[in-house]
């Protein structure tokens, strides 16, 4: 079964399973509002962490370098605003996970870890200088 496709369905039923619960233990307006609160709370931060990103960013191409953390970063950031604004409990805590940045750094490097498969390339590159030496039959006219 396609992963994208189990994903959709069982992270709706999973989100269901918890509010169900935990709405049960806590009443009914408690987690409605439990669940706008981390809505509104996870949104702001995240617009926080965006801006602190950016800058950094900015920083660093000012200093002439690429900014791969900060990029990724910030997709992260978006994707995580998008995890708290659905409403669930499982979907705001990877959300505040990936928000905020000592986790954040942490999840990079399990990743990092996993997908770095260019340990193994080697660069067939041989440096040196070459002089051009024109030649007494080169000038054929």
């Amino acid at each position: 079964m396609n992963l994208v496709l189990l994903l959709f369905v069982l992270i709706p039923v999973i989100e269901i399973y918890l509010l169900i619960k935990i709405g049960s233990q806590i009443g009914a307006l408690t987690t409605i509002l439990l669940i706008f609160t981390t809505a509104i709370i996870g949104v702001y931060y995240a617009k926080y962490e965006g801006l602190n990103t950016l800058k950094s960013g900015y920083a660093q191409l000012i200093k002439n370098e690429i900014p791969k953390y900060e990029v990724l970063s910030g997709a992260v950031i978006a994707f995580a605003a998008v995890l708290l604004i659905i409403p669930g409990f499982a979907t705001d805590i990877l959300g505040f996970l990936l928000i905020f940045p000592l986790s954040r750094k942490l999840i990079f490097k399990i990743f990092a870890k996993k997908f770095n498969h260019n340990k193994d390339v080697k660069n067939d590159f041989i440096e040196g200088d070459f002089e051009d030496i024109e030649d007494d039959n080169d000038k054929k006219i």
